[in-house]
């Protein structure tokens, strides 16, 4: 495909999310970054297998993190807001098929949608998810600090996340005590604990050499309330989800979990003829039964 043919491909496909805003994360340079570990150039490129009949817009090499807001009509718009978290395995964001067509769901039931681009692929001599973690923490604070301006509520802020950001999700939802970084400014002094978190088919979750969590997932009794979605047949193994729900479980931390026989990996919103595809419904229900869908 023509260079001139992608960008407006690209420019499209964000677009029609109607994105009223967007912001660097970081008000200089992110923490960690230096020039022994500088990606190269940011790119955004189709590509990737067919999901629901369309390919799916890969970013990679993102070394400017951003945060871009998708709101509700005013009339509809619930107070509640959700940080999104594309997945990709930590190299590249998945986009659109797990960023921008979630925050347009998200509008449709009164939910503000707020798309993480975080930082990718790891950073040398850094684990995997070491900034993606420091960017939705300084993400959640950010949407704390400016809830009276984008008209959400603080106390109704939550997170999904597929596949790996399924598991930055999970990270965020255990990991909120103390950040991850020195703190920049005042949007750091807000709490980066979400107050529910959505997991759909999450990965790096448990251990290769055992049927336990990872040792960097601590689930307490303040972990966040989850929704759980994954299918058997999932290559990343439904373990993920299954040991999780249970530490969520022996913590007495409210969990829902939906297991389906056939999906596979990295199917986001888009429609099959596969019961798996329901998912939105089931996550809006427990949404609504949470509170967190209640009038502004």
């Amino acid at each position: 495909m023509p260079k001139l043919t992608v960008l407006l491909a690209v420019f499209l496909a964000v677009a029609s999310a109607a994105a009223s805003e967007s912001l660097a994360l970081w008000p200089r340079t992110p923490p960690g970054e230096n020039r022994t570990n500088i990606v190269k150039q940011e790119t955004a490129r189709f590509g990737g297998r067919l999901v629901g009949g369309k390919r799916i817009l890969r970013v990679s090499n993102v070394s400017v993190p951003t945060i871009t807001l998708y709101r509700p009509p005013s009339d509809k718009n619930s107070g509640a807001a959700v940080l999104v978290c594309p997945g990709g395995g930590y190299g590249i964001l998945a986009i659109d098929l797990e960023g921008t067509e979630v925050c347009q769901w998200l509008n449709s039931i009164g939910v503000t949608g707020v798309l993480l681009k975080y930082r990718v692929p790891p950073r040398k001599g850094q684990l995997p998810y070491v900034a993606p973690l420091q960017d939705a923490q300084r993400a959640l604070g950010l949407m704390r600090f400016h809830a009276p301006q984008w008209h959400i509520d603080p106390n109704r802020i939550g997170m999904i996340g597929f596949s790996a950001g399924g598991n930055l999700a999970a990270l965020a939802s255990t990991r909120f005590e103390q950040r991850t970084y020195s703190p920049v400014d005042q949007a750091d002094q807000m709490s980066c604990r979400p107050d529910f978190a959505m997991l759909i088919y999450p990965g790096r979750l448990v251990q290769k050499e055992g049927p336990k969590l990872a040792p960097e997932i601590i689930v307490t009794s303040n972990t966040p309330p989850t929704f759980l979605i994954q299918t058997e047949d999932d290559p990343i193994h439904v373990e993920n989800s299954l040991f999780y729900y249970l530490a969520l479980k022996e913590a007495k931390v409210p969990a829902e979990m939906h297991l389906f026989a056939k999906g596979g990996h990295g199917y986001g919103l888009r429609k099959s003829n596969l019961a798996v595809s329901s998912w939105p419904k089931l996550a809006e229900e427990w949404m609504r039964r949470l509170g967190i869908l209640k009038s502004s």
